[in-house]
């Protein structure tokens, strides 16, 4: 395979990976490639369904090379993840914790088994070809992903679902597209994933031609210059970077530690933002902010302490679920008592 990994003097190698293919075997395999994962010091989250194999996952070069030729050759899987869309970067640090297999009945949840991916898909659509597609006039275009991620960037002339789970989507579809009005329908996501399993359920609905972006909005904020995009706003992404712009450089959204919404510059400035413990998204909910204010105690006693580099992550977990503990207790203390003080009244 040909790996696509900067020629950076960097210690750790990263594989993100996603295929849609017929794995009724998958309980089988995982001790295996556990196992191997387990050996070979890689960590990160690889999910396995009877319809896929979906993840990201780090490691030494050799590590990850060895897994890949486990995945794509000589392991359990035989020829079946053969063309999987896979993306190789390189990192300073080991970016996970730890090392997770894990088995669902599906790699990106819609609860439609009509969509098989594997059998039907739509149309891909090369980066370089995007613009002129999504330009014309009798296409409909559709932003597959949930909400919160809209609200950072789109494309121009794009149709938002307002999903906050992908499972909705199917919804959307039912009120406000018809097979019968929308002849040509265009879609895309943050790597591909999503729409290759919405191309795949408009398809089975009895849409006639479905096009997607392959790559998703990340391959094409890589190859297509920022003068010629059509893509406006930043692309929330699922690490700590939140976002990327054009060139995938590192962009201006943060996320709220209290919700983990992303946020924009115009959020951040409103009021109702208070750094680590609230934003506009979330003024009102007050567990949230006594868990934030928590969490943001027990990172800065860990930074005093100089343990707090088991990685933020953990850090920030520990914090979370302490301080869930104990605004749930404090919430339950408070409904006991006004049920105590109508009772009184009585």
């Amino acid at each position: 395979m040909t790996s696509n990994l900067p020629q950076d003097d960097l210690p750790y190698k990263v594989m993100a990976i996603y295929k849609f293919a017929d794995l009724p075997d998958v309980e089988a395999i995982q001790p295996a490639l556990a196992q191997l994962c387990a050996g070979g010091e890689i960590k990160g989250t690889l999910i396995l369904a009877p319809e896929g194999i979906n993840g990201t996952v780090a490691g030494t070069p050799a590590a990850i090379d060895a897994l890949a030729e486990w995945l794509f050759e000589t392991g359990a899987f035989g020829d079946r993840l053969a063309g999987a869309e896979v993306k190789y970067s390189a990192a300073s640090e080991m970016p996970f914790l730890r090392m997770k297999v894990r088995l669902k009945p599906e790699i990106v949840t819609l609860r439609a088994p009509e969509a098989n991916p594997a059998k039907t898909v739509g149309t891909y659509v090369e980066p370089a070809d995007w613009n002129g597609l999504i330009e014309r006039n009798d296409v409909v275009l559709v932003d597959t992903r949930n909400d919160y991620e809209v609200g950072l960037g789109t494309f121009s002339r794009a149709l938002d679902p307002k999903t906050q789970t992908f499972t909705e989507f199917k919804d959307y579809v039912e009120t406000h597209l018809d097979p019968a009005r929308d002849k040509k329908v265009a879609m895309f996501c943050t790597g591909g994933i999503r729409c290759e399993k919405a191309s795949s359920y408009l398809l089975s609905r009895g849409f006639e031609e479905v096009f997607h972006l392959k790559g998703g909005i990340l391959k094409y904020l890589e190859v297509v210059p920022e003068a010629e995009s059509r893509f406006a706003g930043e692309c929330f992404v699922f690490d700590e970077r939140v976002a990327v712009g054009h060139g995938l450089v590192e962009g201006d959204a943060t996320l709220c530690r209290a919700c983990r919404h992303p946020l924009t510059a115009a959020d951040r400035a409103d009021p109702a933002y208070h750094e680590g413990v609230s934003c506009p998204y979330c003024e009102h909910d007050e567990a949230k902010h006594a868990a934030a204010q928590e969490r943001q105690k027990q990172m800065e006693l860990a930074e005093k302490r100089g343990g707090a580099h088991l990685g933020d992550g953990a850090a920030v977990a520990a914090a979370d679920a302490r301080a869930r503990k104990r605004a749930e207790a404090e919430a339950s203390r408070a409904r006991n008592a006004a049920a105590a003080a109508k009772a009184a009244k009585r």
